[in-house]
């Protein structure tokens, strides 16, 4: 007689272990990102339950959130068990996650410290597969009057419009300026690029009498501030 297998279903487990009652019962900030993502996958295969199989999918992204997010629907569906119903349910609900820190971070109005900055800016930049170079205009209250994207592509001196950024800034009014732009591989080192386009910029504000208050380069979780380590 063949021995009967095991059963990964999470049917089969206790309630204090199964995530749906798990949440109900105790509150959503207990559970882990896989029980999290096995409520949302709802089932795994017939090898491995859906917190075993949502396990291993944030393995694969390092255990982050925000390199899961980073994936495609057809990169999700390479995993055993996630078809393309699962997938794009990963996908949204991580894109909710995005667009829910987009909505704190427009709260920030007013610029007091390199934190600031980063909090307003992460969720556009951090997450890009590309680079992007972005202008934050002040007024002389340090609040946030505009901020604008200025090149896209890596930084270089022939992609930085030096004249567009002044223009701007003259035209609002502002008197001061925070550069930023992200780096996609994780690194926080500023290059000779960096260093560069930061001293074209604030050479020209100074002649307009307008300050380069900072430079952060933005990663997903950290960032690096010219002015924090003066070298602006």
């Amino acid at each position: 007689m063949q021995e009967k297998l095991p059963s990964f279903s999470i049917k089969h487990w206790s309630d204090d272990d199964r995530p749906r009652e798990k949440m109900v019962r105790k509150g959503k900030s207990i559970l882990s990102d896989a029980e999290l993502i096995a409520i949302l996958i709802g089932s795994g295969s017939k090898d491995e339950s859906a917190v075993e199989l949502s396990k291993r999918i944030l393995a694969a992204g390092n255990n982050n959130l925000n390199e899961l997010g980073k994936l495609s629907i057809r990169q999700l569906m390479q995993f055993k068990g996630i078809g393309e119903a699962k997938a794009v349910t990963i996908a949204a609900a991580l894109e909710i996650g995005r667009r829910r820190r987009g909505e704190e971070a427009q709260k920030i109005t007013k610029i007091s410290s390199s934190k600031d900055a980063f909090e307003l800016l992460q969720p556009g930049l951090g997450e890009l597969p590309h680079e992007e170079f972005w202008i934050v205009y002040l007024n002389n209250s340090n609040k946030v009057m505009h901020s604008a994207q200025l090149s896209k592509g890596g930084i270089t001196g022939t992609l930085v419009d030096v004249r567009l950024v002044m223009k701007h800034a003259l035209e609002l009014g502002a008197v001061g300026l925070i550069l930023a732009h992200n780096h996609p591989s994780g690194g926080l080192k500023p290059s000779k690029a960096d260093k560069q386009i930061t001293q074209k910029l604030k050479k020209a504000a100074v002649a307009l009498d307008i300050k380069v208050l900072d430079h952060l380069i933005i990663t997903q979780k950290d960032y690096y501030s010219f002015a924090d380590e003066s070298i602006l």
